[in-house]
């Protein structure tokens, strides 16, 4: 009896070992589940944080790209803007000195010719008020025939200052008619 008995309690023992051992294996695996389980959310949560910041870079990436197109295009309309500006400056310039000059074609791409034509249309107005002078200028000399026979130095004490001045400047060269020899010697030339 001793013996069986011992044995019965050994084998209960042994049974209660093993079930302990079965329960405390249950546990690890069980453990060993969660932490696998909880690994690979914390995976798919790091990926899914990865996917969304690459999405807001892009996104960023993309509004960056489209203030720079839009930057370089408000650049460009300014600068056509600018350059349509300065393109009609230079026709009305270029009306205005073709409209003065005395017939001399303005081409862009010769300075010197437009740098004569400025010149000449500066003077253009100064050349008709010339002009005018020298209208009135003859007609008091054809009205006074008789100073033209008489000697210099009596001639000259005959006019009145303002007439001897016109008469002084309009014997001697102007820049206005120097210019224009230059333009037409030029334009002669080419």
């Amino acid at each position: 009896l001793r013996t069986e008995e011992r044995q019965r309690l050994a084998r209960e023992r042994r049974e209660e070992r093993e079930k302990q051992h079965a329960a405390k294996e249950t546990q690890i695996l069980e453990k060993e589940r969660k932490a696998k389980l909880q690994y690979e959310k914390q995976m798919e949560e790091r990926q899914r944080k990865l996917k969304e910041m690459k999405q807001k870079e892009e996104q960023r990436r993309a509004a960056v790209e489209e203030k720079r197109k839009q930057k370089i295009e408000e650049e460009k309309e300014r600068y056509e803007a600018v350059l349509n500006r300065t393109l009609e400056r230079n026709q009305r310039l270029e009306t205005r000195q073709k409209r003065w000059s005395w017939g001399g074609s303005v081409t862009p791409d010769s300075e010197s010719k437009a740098a004569l034509l400025s010149t000449a249309s500066k003077r253009s107005t100064s050349t008709a008020n010339l002009k005018q002078a020298e209208a009135a200028v003859s007609k008091r000399l054809s009205s006074s025939a008789a100073l033209l026979n008489t000697p210099e130095r009596t001639r000259r004490s005959q006019l009145s200052p303002l007439d001897s001045s016109v008469i002084s400047r309009l014997l001697a060269p102007t820049q206005a008619s120097l210019a224009r020899s230059k333009s037409a010697a030029t334009l002669s030339a080419d």
